[in-house]
C-alpha cells in the first residue's frame, strides 16, 4: 500500500511516499522561514499563498524520486488539523483535488499524531506501549501511547507551550525570527547558573506544565538588566531559560515513566531537536534504565513523512478512507478526540 502524505498545517509544505512494507520512499519538504523573517514571525496569508506554489513542484519531485507515478498511489493522507486555517485548506483541498481525478480515497490526519508517530520513522523504532513527550511550538503534553489510536492524556501545560515560550523568550532578548532556533544555540555558549529562573509547577505533583511564568522571569531580568543588553548577558539568559525548561521537562517525564511503568519514552515536535534536552534525557536513560526514541532531526519539525506514515497506520488500525471529494479543516483540534478510549 502506497500512501501520499502532504502536510501543509503551518510554513512548512511538505509531501512523501510512504510504503506499508518497504517504509519511507521519499519525501520533499519547503521551509517559508526565509520569507516570514522578514516579518519577524508567520504571516498566515503569505503561508497560505506559498502552500499554493510548493504542493506541485514538490509533488513532482516526491514522486521522481521515489520512481512513482500518481497511477501507483492507493490512498492521499493531509493534514486536517490544527494549525492555520488557510494553509490547512491548500493542503486538505489540493489532496482532495487530487485524490478524485485519480480516483483514490483520501485520509485526513491529525497534525500531532503525525509527530507523536514520527519516531516510528526512524531505523529502532519504539514499539507499543510507550510514554510520549510532545513538545512543539504549539503543544506541550505526556501522554500514555498503547498503539495507534489509543492514547491517554497524562497532562499538558496550562498556558504556554514550551516551543511557545522559547519562542517568546527569544524575542525579549533581541533575537530576530524564528527565535526559539536562535536561543538554543545561543545558550549553548552561555555559563551554567549565572542566573536563576523559576521552574514552573515542577512540585505541582502532577504531569501539568505551565511556561508563561518563565518567560515572565525573562522579561524581569531583561528590565533588570536595562538598554542595551549585551552578548554575554544574552547567552547566559538564554542558558539559564534553556536550563529551567529542560528541568521541568526533565522531571515530569520521569514522574510520567514511573507513575506508568513503562521503559519506553517517546519525545517529538520540534522543541524535540533541543540539544541539551537530548543530551539530559539520555543521561535520564542510561542511570535509571529505559530507552528514549526520537524522530531523526529532519522529521523534528513538520514534514509530510509523518502525515503519510500516520495515514498508513491509521489504515492498518482499520479507520476507513474516506471517499475523495468533500472536505473540512480542522484548525483546532483536540488530539484526544483520535483517541479511541475519548481518555
Amino acid at each position: 500500500m502506497l500512501i501520499l502524505g502532504v502536510e501543509s498545517s503551518c510554513d512548512e509544505t511538505g509531501i512523501a511516499l510512504y510504503d506499508s512494507e518497504a517504509g519511507l520512499l521519499s519525501h520533499a519538504l519547503h521551509s517559508q522561514v526565509a520569507m516570514h523573517a522578514e516579518y519577524g514571525g508567520v504571516v498566515p496569508e503569505l503561508a497560505s499563498r506559498d502552500h499554493i506554489r510548493r504542493v506541485v513542484p514538490l509533488l513532482r519531485e516526491a514522486l521522481g524520486r521515489a520512481g512513482k507515478s500518481l497511477d501507483d498511489i492507493d490512498a492521499v493522507a493531509y493534514t486536517r488539523g490544527p494549525g492555520l486555517s488557510g494553509a490547512l485548506l491548500v493542503g486538505c483541498a489540493f489532496a482532495e483535488a487530487l485524490a478524485l481525478a485519480i480516483d483514490k480515497p483520501t485520509m485526513p490526519v491529525h497534525h500531532l499524531e503525525g509527530h507523536l508517530l514520527s519516531p516510528l520513522l526512524s531505523s529502532d523504532p519504539p514499539t507499543f506501549p510507550f510514554v510520549a513527550l510532545l513538545v512543539s511550538g504549539g503543544h506541550t503534553q505526556l501522554m500514555k501511547v498503547t498503539g495507534v489510536g489509543e492514547y491517554e492524556l497524562l497532562g499538558e501545560t496550562l498556558d504556554d507551550a514550551a516551543g511557545e515560550a522559547f519562542d517568546k523568550s527569544a524575542k525579549l532578548l533581541g533575537l530576530p525570527y524564528p527565535g526559539g532556533a536562535l536561543l538554543s544555540k545561543l545558550a549553548e555558549t552561555g555559563t551554567p547558573g549565572v542566573y536563576e529562573l523559576p521552574r514552573p509547577m515542577l512540585h505541582s505533583g502532577d504531569l501539568n506544565f505551565s511556561f508563561s511564568g518563565l518567560k515572565t522571569a525573562v522579561l524581569t531580568l531583561v528590565r533588570e538588566q536595562g538598554e542595551g543588553l549585551g552578548d554575554t548577558f544574552k547567552a547566559h539568559a538564554a542558558r539559564a531559560f534553556q536550563e529551567a525548561i529542560v528541568e521541568v521537562l526533565v522531571k515530569k517525564s520521569l514522574k510520567a515513566m514511573k507513575q506508568t511503568g513503562l521503559k519506553q519514552l517517546v519525545v517529538a515536535g520540534g522543541v524535540g531537536a533541543n540539544k541539551q534536552l537530548r543530551n539530559t534525557l539520555n543521561d535520564e536513560a542510561r542511570r535509571k534504565r529505559f530507552r528514549v526514541y526520537y524522530p531523526e532531526l529532519e522529521f523534528c519539525t513538520d514534514n509530510g513523512a509523518m502525515i503519510a506514515l500516520a495515514g498508513c497506520l491509521r489504515l492498518q488500525a482499520g479507520t476507513p478512507a474516506k471517499e475523495a471529494g468533500a472536505f473540512a479543516v480542522q484548525p483546532r483540534w483536540p488530539l484526544m478526540e483520535m483517541s479511541v478510549s475519548g481518555r
